[in-house]
């Protein structure tokens, strides 16, 4: 399959990248209202809306989120966390899947205002209990994902864990005709 260059929204796209080192300069409100409308307005199966948004500026519970996942640590230096709660009895199968796109449009709004951003997954299922109830959430609403906000800051000198780049569409596509 030949593709000609990304148009420029695809490279906006595929310019975003998890940033999860942050300088010490707070998000505005502006920027912060901008990221949860994008999510708010995020479509959703029968438009159940099966989310609730958490802003958690409070180091201390960021500093708890960010214990509660394998690669959380991000939480608790990010100035603003967003911590998705998600109804997933009412919101059905489709629920989680709605949660992710939210925070995928959260995630690139952020983006095109210059803030970097980055996920955490709250596993086992205790921990996203822990997380829910540290976000103010009880049951039926659980808390498995947040979200980092925050201005980018460089990377720390060393080499990453996480592999970078792309398979190439060759590999991920097929095609039925």
């Amino acid at each position: 399959m030949d593709v000609p260059p990304p148009a420029p929204a695809v490279s906006m796209l595929t310019s975003m990248r998890a940033k999860r080192w942050f300088t010490d300069t707070p998000v505005a409100d502006e920027e912060l209202r901008q990221v949860l409308e994008a999510g708010r307005w995020t479509g959703s199966a029968r438009n159940r809306q099966p989310w609730r948004f958490v802003v958690v500026r409070s180091h201390a519970v960021r500093q708890q989120l960010a214990s509660l996942g394998a690669y959380a640590g991000h939480l608790a230096t990010a100035p603003v966390v967003i911590a998705l709660g998600v109804e997933e009895d009412a919101g059905g199968e489709d629920a989680q899947f709605d949660a992710g796109r939210a925070a995928q449009n959260m995630m690139l709004a952020a983006h095109l205002q210059g803030l970097g951003s980055c996920p955490a997954s709250f596993f086992p299922a205790a921990n996203a209990d822990r997380a829910g109830v540290l976000c103010g959430l009880t049951p039926p609403w659980r808390v498995r994902t947040a979200i980092s906000f925050g201005h980018p800051a460089p990377p720390p000198p060393g080499t990453s864990a996480i592999p970078t780049g792309r398979l190439p569409l060759t590999q991920l596509v097929t095609e039925i005709s």
